[in-house]
């Protein structure tokens, strides 16, 4: 965890642009018990890709917080899809595999009523 003055530095940004994209909620540091900002290695990758967005990209700050919200989304979805899969895994070794489906049918016998 890095305070800000040195997330800034690895951002290469000044720590007011960070405070600033904090009060946007396009990154979130975690906070201390006094309120100061600690940045995670995440947060500063989070930080280079928003200033990378901005000035190579051209998007906008609205924009860049789609994205990011978009991404954080995505990976959530993925995240489930292989909790799902594993769960169908473990339901799939469960099965007993000395039991054989049948395909039911029946058998209908006709007997007339009368003879004739």
């Amino acid at each position: 965890m890095f305070v800000i003055s040195v997330a800034a530095q690895l951002a290469g940004m000044h720590a007011q642009t960070l405070r600033t994209y904090d009060r946007l909620g396009l990154v979130t540091p975690h906070r201390t018990t006094g309120g100061g900002r600690r940045y995670s290695p995440r947060d500063v990758a989070l930080l280079r890709e928003v200033q990378r967005l901005s000035q190579n990209e051209g998007v906008n700050l609205a924009g860049i917080k789609r994205i990011i919200e978009l991404t954080n989304q995505v990976e959530a979805l993925q995240a489930r899809v292989t909790e799902i899969a594993q769960e169908l895994a473990n339901v799939h070794v469960s099965y007993r595999r000395d039991l054989v489906p049948v395909q039911r049918s029946a058998l209908v016998v006709w007997k007339p009523r009368h003879q004739r």
